[in-house]
């Protein structure tokens, strides 16, 4: 692979040759394969609706549009692709992701950047590359295609593999650490928290007991583990009883809630005036953030009672979706990771106040 060197922290990779085929998650991968005119390809959830909702603020000359999740680069590929006038800025922390991507959309050349940074990072990743504003921003978040195709990753709870969930394993600590080191109480809050798994109890008990006699490296212990510890019932519904805490894990190695509680204002800071930003969850925990943050944005914030509201007070965000839209049965019958999408969008309708 070819590597450009732009302003300092950014890499703009241009490659040849096709990406390889990749598969996803069950429970909230974005992506999926799909026949191609290429071979497989993973199919982006809600592709067309996310299109849309940014179209209007794209087709002027100029306009930048972020993509803050890249992963493999479907949604990358097709803005690049509708928006012939937009030049790109993508993100991922995953420098595998950030290789394969970039062949993916080596043929558009100079108009897409790709950028090794964690998506709250934004703000600074368009400064450094003199670009004061964004007309578009899309997350498409939860875990990518590539992370979950490669075993040694350990996202995956479907096959035996290292412990480890980091989306950039070149920092931070992995999932067989937090679970050998971590106080018992914290775990049940992580389980909790992050997974709402209601028997976190019962699970961390057998960890802690388990980890006594020897730590967690792989995956399939840990699984079989879960599946011991929850009562009958627990285990007749809800897919495999492991889904939760794995989610639960991956993201306290990752970090994700704290990084898109600063994320999602971020983005909605950087976009220019009539900029539109489109969010794809896959649990409630990232909707309800999102949703929080639209929703002050949307609000006008005058002390009660006023006859006019002052501009100051009026809002910054016009919400585009009635709440959360949902896939269409079609698309979840073509990509069933696609079920549990939620998708909100908004735009930017004034400055900050002063």
């Amino acid at each position: 692979m070819h590597e450009d060197q732009t302003p300092e922290g950014v890499t703009q990779r241009t490659a040849p040759g096709p990406r390889a085929p990749q598969q996803d998650d069950p429970v909230d991968a974005p992506d999926t394969p799909a026949a191609g005119a290429n071979g497989p390809r993973h199919v982006p959830v809600m592709l067309r609706r996310c299109l849309d909702l940014l179209g209007p603020a794209l087709a002027e000359p100029g306009a930048v549009v972020v993509d803050c999740t890249l992963g493999l680069g479907g949604h990358s590929e097709a803005l690049l692709n509708t928006f012939p006038a937009a030049r790109l800025v993508a993100l991922d922390r995953d420098k595998e992701a950030l290789r394969l991507a970039g062949e993916r959309l080596a043929p558009f050349g100079e108009r897409a950047t790709l950028v090794h940074a964690v998506y709250d990072e934004l703000p600074e990743v368009l400064d450094r590359l003199g670009l004061p504003r964004a007309q578009g921003v899309l997350f498409d978040l939860g875990v990518s295609s590539m992370q979950l195709d490669e075993a040694d990753r350990g996202f995956a709870y479907a096959q035996d593999a290292p412990l480890d969930m980091r989306m950039d394993q070149s920092t931070g600590i992995s999932a067989a650490e937090v679970l050998n080191t971590y106080p018992p109480g914290e775990l049940v809050r992580i389980l909790r928290a992050y997974g709402e798994e209601k028997q976190a109890k019962r699970i961390v008990s057998a960890v802690v007991r388990e980890r006594e006699k020897e730590p967690f490296t792989g995956s399939a212990r840990l699984v079989e583990l879960i599946r011991d510890a929850l009562p009958q019932a627990a285990k007749r519904t809800g897919g495999n009883p492991a889904k939760r805490t794995f989610q639960a894990l991956r993201i306290e190695v990752n970090g994700e809630l704290t990084v898109l509680e600063r994320a999602v204002p971020a983005a909605v800071s950087a976009l220019a005036v009539g900029g539109r930003i489109a969010v794809l969850s896959y649990h409630s925990l990232e909707d309800r953030l999102v949703k929080q943050v639209f929703a002050a944005g949307a609000a006008n914030t005058a002390p009660p009672g006023l006859p006019v509201v002052p501009e100051r007070y009026q809002p910054r965000l016009k919400l585009l979706t009635r709440g959360a839209e949902l896939p269409t049965e079609e698309e979840v019958a073509e990509n069933r990771r696609a079920a549990p999408a939620r998708l909100r969008g908004a735009q930017r309708i004034r400055e900050e106040a002063l």
